[in-house]
């Protein structure tokens, strides 16, 4: 049985490996949207419909649980498409909300009140969509009363990484946050809101200091997931094997996702 996981591009396989290790018994369809990406500077009806064709390509391949593993679509079109396009028998999840309730130490599925929480300043580096989306901060006021979040669009940091041109992305970290710090000087935590950046969180904490504590989805989003399935195994799906497929040139892809995870990875055509 088969679950989806949807990205723009390569960014999702950081969620992908952490899931995939914390339910190993679990089938994944993992789907890139490599001839479209990045998304992140796209506007939200494009964005809305992208990943809705996505999605219904993964609930094709027998995925009726679909995470999806790009905050940018989390941010720009989750909400739309829980309240008018996603039907009962499906599912569609996305990134953000774990990462908020660790921020705010909260269990999973806790709804009670927003409240005081320990962190009073946070920085968020994100995609262009997401950052004008204000999602974060809008999922932020359901849980905590109190928080200044100061937002940083990442541009160019996505480019850099599927392009595997690490130098550049290191150097355009550094610029972002040194362009966030000077709008908030002494932030508690940060949100890496992009789920390419784990692969630049060394190059994150350095510019960003040691006491600024750093978080990033993937395990969050593991732990989350797997709360999650055991209250609803039926949703595991009918998929029956682990495939990767991607809307762009499969061989350049698997060979990006192979540097990406570091083992081989081969993607198929969507």
């Amino acid at each position: 049985m088969a679950v989806g996981v949807f990205d723009s591009g390569l960014g999702g396989l950081t969620v992908l490996d952490a899931v995939a290790k914390r339910l190993p018994d679990v089938d994944f369809v993992y789907y890139a949207d490599s001839a479209h990406a990045p998304y992140g500077v796209r506007d939200a009806d494009d964005i809305y419909d992208l990943t809705t064709t996505a999605v219904q390509a993964l609930w094709d391949e027998g995925c009726d649980l679909v995470i999806l593993a790009c905050n940018t679509a989390s941010a720009a079109a989750l909400r739309r498409m829980q309240e008018s396009w996603i039907p009962k028998d499906k599912r569609v999840l996305g990134v953000f909300v774990p990462l908020i309730e660790a921020l705010t130490e909260r269990d999973w599925g806790d709804n009670s009140p927003p409240r005081e929480v320990a962190v009073k300043h946070v920085a968020l580096f994100a995609t262009p969509a997401t950052v004008s989306s204000r999602a974060f901060q809008r999922e932020l006021a359901f849980r905590a009363i109190g928080v200044d979040v100061e937002a940083q669009a990442c541009g160019g940091v996505v480019d850099a990484i599927e392009e595997g041109d690490m130098i550049l992305a290191e150097a355009l970290v550094r610029s972002h946050v040194d362009a966030l710090k000077r709008k908030m000087p002494k932030p508690e935590a940060a949100i890496l809101g992009c789920t390419h950046y784990p692969l630049m969180e060394e190059a994150f904490q350095a510019a960003l200091g040691d006491d600024v504590q750093v978080y990033s989805q993937a395990n969050l989003v593991a732990e989350s997931l797997a709360y999650y399935l055991d209250r609803h195994p039926e949703m595991k799906g009918a998929g029956t094997t682990s495939k990767f497929l991607t809307t762009g040139d499969p061989n350049r892809v698997s060979n990006s996702a192979t540097q990406f995870l570091r083992r081989k990875i081969t993607f198929e055509p969507a």
